[in-house]
């Protein structure tokens, strides 16, 4: 108590030493509160709406044809095996391997003289069967004379009518006999039965071939040519009704080639279903020569035409949880979500049964970045219409 009345004054500058020391100890906190009261309101410029650029398309309206599309392979309109008729050394080949050749032109020759001596042969026979059946005729004429006046027994009679009959029969085989050695002759002589593309040679001049035995070429018949090709059973009464209207319309296209596209029709239906599918062949004339026996190709057979069909680029057309759909590009440049029911596809195109008009704009690529009422940017230098090509059911 005295201490504290005679030193009054340090009681009362206890509490303002320890005043700085509060202050230091709560400006961390107070500059804290100040600079987070300045960050809570800044100055900020408007938002500006995001704006996504986009490739569009126009859906068109055109008539698509109904097509299945498979692949096939080409074969030969005919293929004749060249075999000799005759047996002998083949003397001459006149064609080159690989050559066009007509109906008609010689391909091979047989050495022809032992032929040559058989028709002589013949001849000869011939006319010595002719005299004695002249002979023969005659001793016939004079028994019936004979026999008249009873002059004759009717026993020699009949031996001079069968021994004219008998010569008359020999000379006709001698006709014929003649008639095949010169057969035979002509049968040195090679001919091509059609309009083919030879193959390589079988066998090489010198040899000796064998009739009905040494094949000697190959002949292709490539103008017209078939294509083989098969299809699902399930289009085989599609392909039946209107193949009884008109020859179905047939397209084939080489892979690597896809712009050489030769146009044929449907001549052949086989006449039993194998392992789920039918197989069908094509006609093609094949004049630019094309295609070829053997070779494979894409085929387009064109079962019907849908008309004023709806076409949008396939990439266009996006599937959700609720099936599929587009962006419709609206006059303001902003996007709609629209539920389609796609058909099938034309190509690069596919053909929208609902939910679409012709003349609509659709955006074609960058739907991940679009929702209901996006703005977006038209990509003008890469928009486009839907191409219908070929149809697939």
């Amino acid at each position: 108590m005295f201490q504290k009345s005679l030193f009054p004054h340090r009681q009362a500058a206890a509490p303002a030493a320890a005043r700085p020391k509060t202050l230091l100890r709560h400006l961390p906190w107070a500059l804290g509160c100040a600079l987070l009261a300045g960050c809570g309101k800044p100055e900020t410029a408007p938002k500006r709406a995001m704006i996504v650029p986009v490739r569009a398309a126009t859906a068109i309206q055109t008539n698509v044809p109904v097509q299945v599309l498979t692949f096939g392979q080409g074969e030969a309109f005919a293929t004749v095996s060249i075999k000799p008729l005759v047996t002998g050394q083949l003397m001459e080949i006149l064609f080159s391997e690989g050559q066009d050749v007509q109906a008609g032109s010689p391909l091979f020759k047989i050495d022809p003289r032992s032929f040559e001596a058989a028709i002589k042969q013949s001849e000869a026979m011939l006319a010595r069967d002719l005299a004695l059946a002249e002979n023969a005729t005659q001793e016939a004429r004079r028994a019936e004379e004979l026999l008249k006046t009873e002059s004759v027994p009717q026993r020699q009679y009949d031996s001079a009518k069968a021994a004219e009959a008998a010569a008359k029969a020999a000379v006709a085989s001698d006709r014929a006999a003649l008639e095949n050695a010169r057969l035979q002759l002509e049968y040195c002589s090679i001919k091509a039965p059609i309009n083919a593309r030879a193959g390589n040679y079988l066998v090489n001049q010198g040899n000796v071939v064998k009739a009905n035995d040494t094949a000697l070429v190959i002949l292709n018949q490539i103008s017209p040519l078939y294509v083989e090709f098969s299809v699902p059973e399930q289009y085989l009464h599609d392909i039946q009704v209107n193949q009884a209207r008109s020859p179905l319309a047939v397209q084939v296209t080489i892979p690597g080639r896809e712009a050489a596209l030769e146009q044929g029709r449907l001549e052949f239906i086989d006449n039993a279903v194998e392992a789920g599918t039918i197989k069908l062949k094509a006609r093609f004339e094949n004049q630019a020569r094309n295609l070829w026996p053997g070779q494979f190709v894409n085929v387009s057979l064109t079962l019907s035409t849908q008309t004023n069909a709806v076409l949008i680029p396939s990439e266009a057309v996006e599937s959700g949880q609720k099936g599929q759909y587009v962006f419709v590009i609206k006059p303001d440049q902003t996007v709609a979500y629209r539920p389609v029911v796609a058909g099938r596809f034309a190509g690069e195109s596919l053909v929208i049964d609902q939910g679409l008009q012709p003349g609509e704009l659709v955006a074609v690529d960058g739907q991940l970045q679009l929702v209901e009422g996006t703005k977006v940017e038209i990509k003008r230098e890469e928009a486009k219409a839907a191409t219908p090509t070929k149809a697939q059911p």
